[in-house]
């Protein structure tokens, strides 16, 4: 897999730049700098960054940051099975917990949503940071949802973490999981509140809160350029326009013996402004339209 110019490996993080220490300088260098193509490319092509995931594992499947690497890659594009076994590998080898939300959200993936919440009732889940705490019970709540628990999924989400006022990373997925789950289970009134509360959370639109809230509110959104564009052919239509040519060149040969001899000029007159629609265009002026990935269908 091609590298470009401007990657030198000195992009990753300095906790991954020590787990490749172990490896010969010219060899982590080379897995440093597919590591960065991972990152770098995991959201807008998950295929490429995939591709090169199997590269660094191939040069070092032994270095824990490149197992959880190939796991996120894999992941990215639903192969949850390949990520499970690369996830778990990398706890293995550094014995953290950091990972098994996303592990858990694998066995949703592979259609056992009983073990994802078996993950949830867990002691490991109790050794995790809020953010993982919060991951896990987004989780949960989806694997509620896969078995057709919708309440018990509403419940699930019900937490401190979701009453609070402060802005946190996890706060806009939490609040549209939460409306998104209340509208599943018809209570669309609450669900536009919550909606409306993710998009207050949402400061890098990281959801489609807005997209979501205005679908409940009726707003349709359209493509102003392509409406004004069939607008501005209507404007100008070929066979009218000629047809009012027509109109004025087929003057009466009375209508030009008065031009003649100066008498009725004001009504051919008249019938010579239908030349003017060959010329009347109306401006188009193209409204700007916001078009709002990253929805995780499972929350």
């Amino acid at each position: 897999m091609p590298i470009p110019e401007d990657v030198t490996g000195e992009e990753i993080d300095k906790d991954v730049k020590q787990e490749l220490q172990s490896l010969p300088k010219t060899l982590a260098e080379d897995v440093a700098k597919n590591l960065v193509m991972v990152a770098r490319l995991i959201d807008e092509d998950p295929e490429a960054a995939y591709a090169y995931s199997k590269v660094a594992l191939r040069l070092a499947s032994r270095v824990a940051a490149v197992r959880e690497a190939g796991g996120f890659a894999a992941y990215a594009n639903q192969k949850y099975s390949e990520a499970l076994a690369e996830f778990r590998a990398a706890r293995r080898m550094t014995g953290g917990v950091e990972l098994w939300p996303v592990m858990a959200d694998c066995e949703r993936g592979l259609g056992r949503p009983e073990k994802a919440l078996d993950m949830a009732g867990a002691a490991e889940v109790h050794k995790l940071d809020k953010a993982g705490q919060v991951e896990m019970r987004l989780v949960a709540a989806g694997a509620r949802r896969d078995m057709d628990q919708l309440d018990a999924a509403i419940v699930t989400l019900q937490s401190p973490e979701l009453a609070s006022h402060s802005i946190q990373p996890w706060t806009a997925r939490l609040r549209y999981a939460y409306a998104d789950a209340l509208l599943a289970a018809g209570r669309n009134g609450e669900a536009r509140e919550w909606f409306a509360k993710a998009v207050e959370a949402d400061r890098d639109s990281s959801t489609d809160a807005s997209d979501r809230l205005a679908e409940l509110d009726g707003v349709e959104f359209v493509d102003a350029l392509v409406e004004d564009d069939e607008d501005a052919i209507d404007t100008v239509n070929p066979v009218n326009t000629l047809d009012e040519v027509d109109e004025v060149d087929h003057v009466d040969d009375d209508e030009v013996d008065a031009i003649e001899d100066g008498d009725d000029v004001d009504d051919v007159d008249d019938n010579s402004d239908d030349v003017d629609g060959v010329d009347e265009v109306d401006d188009v002026k193209a409204d700007d339209v916001k078009v709002d990935k990253d929805v995780d269908d499972k929350d």
